[in-house]
């Protein structure tokens, strides 16, 4: 067999490079998925062969849902499993996905498991998927599993929608304002500004005050460019690093208002999450460990992993769980009820359930709190610019009246 070359990073982020014997490229990337290695290059003879990477960008969640849903109906139905990737493969029209479900059944004609293919992917399959398609693939279960994968993407595009559809009013609603008193500070009060220069008006306060900001807006516009693209890149910045992203998330979680809504999509995502894991038959370690990786939030995946490391010393579910300080009281006694009564997986499905319903109220009741609160701010914006804008006029025709 061929000797390749290869480099990476394992599982705590740490590089890793050296040679290994394969079949052929995409095996050996598969051999280091297997070993919970990244591959970044394999090389064979002066050859380098970049992984295909597919950003997330690019393939929606609702395209994997809908693959997931025709792919556990054609496997029920009897169909060879690399008929079913050609015929899933050939009907994409997204070709980013199309490219990547014909590298997945070139793989497993090759002679690697459906779940060591998809492993090739991981912008497009996460841990999560590939670990639940093992498990079925192991237990010969496979159809049932991507009906599970199916309802649980679909589920968390429904949330994912759900929060989007709140935040688009009040975010368009910000904007047009921004938008209009920028425009106004910088068009229409110079024009007034000059009018009073040329008639000598004294002008009072609130008129001063208003033609002052205009004069630091019309000047240094590109400063306020400057500093909110500073501040995205900056959060970007922050939030590649473990200790800042953590204390970002940290610091949203405790937010008055939105803290608590995030608090709820965090809730039901590990409910979700951890639940289909469970009922599919991956083991609780190994479903905690997915669970913290895909959750996210850098302090629901500490404590995840502390919950762990507490089953992994023989502790029960449910005080780490609660001594976490992550996770509600009804959570963690819904959940001990279920491990008691060897009916965890339900219980998480339950308590998912209810706490998507949560989401779906809080985010109406966030939008019923910021719509008044946005229109009044607005109002008292434009009004008090305009207002400020007529006051020395109303005092000259009061002296002209007089």
């Amino acid at each position: 067999m061929p000797v390749f070359t290869f480099s990476g990073k394992d599982g705590s982020g740490q590089k890793i490079s050296g040679e290994r014997t394969a079949a052929n490229k995409q095996m050996l990337a598969s051999q280091l998925r297997r070993e919970r290695i990244t591959p970044g290059s394999i090389r064979q003879k002066g050859k380098e062969f970049s992984l295909p990477t597919f950003g997330s960008s690019k393939v929606k969640t609702k395209d994997i849902a809908i693959f997931f849903r025709q792919f556990s109906v054609m496997i029920d139905a009897g169909l060879p499993l690399v008929q079913c990737l050609e015929i899933l493969a050939a009907n994409q029209e997204n070709p980013t996905f199309q490219k990547t479900l014909t590298g997945v059944r070139t793989t497993v004609e090759g002679g690697a498991t459906l779940a060591n293919a998809m492993r090739q992917y991981p912008n497009v399959f996460d841990d999560l998927s590939t670990n639940m398609i093992e498990a079925g693939e192991t237990g010969g279960i496979l159809d049932i599993i991507l009906q599970r994968l199916a309802t649980y993407v679909e589920k968390a595009v429904r949330l994912r929608g759900a929060v989007k559809s709140a935040l688009i009013y009040p975010v368009s609603v910000i904007s047009i304002a921004v938008l209009i008193v920028g425009a106004l500070l910088k068009w229409v009060v110079p024009i007034f500004a000059n009018l009073f220069a040329g008639l000598g008006v004294a002008l009072p306060l609130p008129t001063r005050v208003v033609m002052g900001l205009s004069a630091f807006v019309g000047q240094f516009w590109w400063f306020f460019i400057i500093a909110c693209v500073g501040l995205v890149f900056g959060i970007k910045q922050i939030r590649k690093h473990p200790k800042g992203k953590y204390a970002f998330d940290k610091l949203l979680l405790n937010m008055p208002i939105v803290g608590i809504l995030l608090r709820k999509i965090a809730v039901a995502r590990f409910t979700r999450t951890l639940g289909t894991l469970i009922t599919s038959g991956v083991p609780i370690l190994e479903g905690l460990a997915i669970t913290a990786r895909t959750s996210g939030n850098a302090v629901l995946e500490e404590a995840l992993m502390k919950v762990r490391k507490a089953i992994e010393e023989g502790r029960t579910i449910v005080d780490p769980l609660r001594e976490s300080g992550v996770f509600p009281n009804m959570v963690t006694q819904m959940i001990g009820v279920g491990e008691a009564t060897g009916a965890m997986d339900s219980m998480l499905q339950k308590i998912a359930d209810f706490y998507e319903e949560e989401v779906d109220a809080a985010t109406k009741d966030l939008l019923a709190m910021l719509e008044p609160a946005i229109i009044g701010l607005l109002g008292v914006c434009v009004g008090g610019i305009v207002i400020s804008l007529y006051m020395p006029l109303f005092s000259m025709i009061a002296k002209l009246a007089g």
